[in-house]
């Protein structure tokens, strides 16, 4: 008697890393004893591209996100930091560069935001990604396929940086 398998087909990983500052609201983000505070950028809100970033990805239902951003050094770590985005946006979160169990704060803190990422690209070894980030730390140039600078003030709703975002999640992604 033959034995049959129904074969299992495992989804490539495809990540978006994902900072916060610079990119999903103005950089000017401060602990305040108020708790934490936009600051110098009237007329910009926390979060406030958020529904814009929903919108980029609903064509890739497949990407998960990674967290790297500072958010998750806040009490409450991860969970803090995956709570501020849209439930759409929770459900794709698979983890953060920052891992408390894993690693020290201190550590973490003294490597750029490009060393935090690429870490993390090492460890969990994505079949393709993208980092979207503000930091002025420079990219290996081999990156520059995966990585999309964004506008400090704008983040990712920049013209420039918008469209870029557009044709890299596309041909990361598509």
């Amino acid at each position: 008697m033959a034995v049959t398998s129904e074969s299992s087909s495992v989804q490539p990983l495809l990540v978006l890393y994902l900072d916060y500052d610079g990119v999903a609201h103005p950089d000017s983000v401060y602990r305040t004893r108020n708790g934490i505070e936009l600051l110098h950028h009237p007329g910009h809100s926390l979060f406030e591209h958020v529904p814009l970033l929903d919108e980029l990805l609903a064509p890739y239902p497949e990407v998960k996100i990674v967290l790297s951003t500072s958010w998750l050094l806040i009490k409450g770590g991860y969970d803090h930091a995956k709570a501020r985005l849209s439930p759409t946006l929770q459900e794709r979160c698979i983890g953060g560069t920052f891992h408390r169990r894993e690693m020290r704060k201190a550590w973490f803190q003294s490597k750029s935001r490009p060393e935090q990422v690429l870490l993390d690209v090492s460890r969990r070894n994505p079949a393709r990604w993208i980092a979207v980030d503000d930091s002025p730390e420079e990219w290996p140039g081999w990156t520059s396929a995966h990585v999309v600078r964004t506008d400090p003030t704008h983040g990712i709703a920049e013209d420039t940086v918008l469209s870029e975002l557009r044709v890299k999640l596309d041909a990361q992604f598509g």
